[in-house]
């Protein structure tokens, strides 16, 4: 029974340290083995992410001539370091293109991250431009494809909060338009209330002038009398 429970145990610790096998792309340029994937797989878009690169050196691969080949049938090994502002990767999509800067994981020589945020499900292409050592480096890649986040959300989709967002938004719109045209109205309103109130004073004054002159008139005739 103990050897058992123990045969388990090591087992499950076993798979535990073992690491989790992720969908990459591998090519080769020259003597070096290309290696590339996301960082958190499977991927969603919407979600942070980043591309993960491994460079190492290529073994000699006995009977296969093909480099691409060749560097399938290996796993990474020998990291080439110091790439980091030497290497660049150039991101793809839908005709728009990102730069992104390698940064060197602390861990693993040889071993690349590239951050970013994959807004839109699909394919992706990733061109990795610059030198390694004396070698010219100008290779397209293609990492797995992302997926639409909205299989995984739950219970409502995260674009709900969007749209409840921009409905909001837009009632606060209307509610501006509705106090502008209010105070349109209110301003028409004063300025007919000011244009009575000027007529009248025109009249009054017109009346003030006709009675001045009456009296004026009254007062010279008294004088002749």
């Amino acid at each position: 029974m103990l050897p058992a429970m123990a045969l388990a145990a090591a087992a499950v610790a076993a798979a535990g340290a073992a690491p989790a096998a992720h969908a990459h792309t591998v090519d080769a340029v020259e003597q070096y083995r290309l290696e590339i994937g996301w960082m958190n797989e499977p991927v969603f878009s919407g979600e942070p992410n980043g591309l993960e690169i491994f460079v190492g050196l290529l073994a000699e691969c006995p009977g296969i001539d093909e480099p691409m080949e060749c560097a399938m049938s290996q796993e990474f090994a020998r990291g080439v370091g110091g790439l980091e502002g030497r290497v660049k990767v150039e991101m793809v999509a839908d005709g728009r293109r990102i730069v992104l800067p390698l940064v060197a994981d602390h861990d693993v020589l040889g071993k690349y991250h590239a951050f970013v945020v994959p807004t839109k499900a699909g394919y992706y292409q990733a061109n990795l431009l610059g030198r390694i050592g004396d070698t010219q480096l100008s290779l397209s890649m293609h990492p797995p494809k992302v997926d639409e986040r909205e299989y995984i959300e739950f219970p409502e989709p995260a674009d709900l909060t969007v749209r409840q967002i921009i409905d909001g938004h837009t009632a606060v719109i209307d509610e501006i338009s509705g106090l502008r045209a209010d105070v349109d109205r209110t301003s028409a309103g004063l300025e007919e209330a000011a244009a009575g109130a000027a007529g009248g004073a025109a009249a009054a004054y017109a009346g003030l002038g006709l009675g001045a002159a009456a009296l004026a008139a009254a007062a010279y005739w008294r004088g002749r009398r």
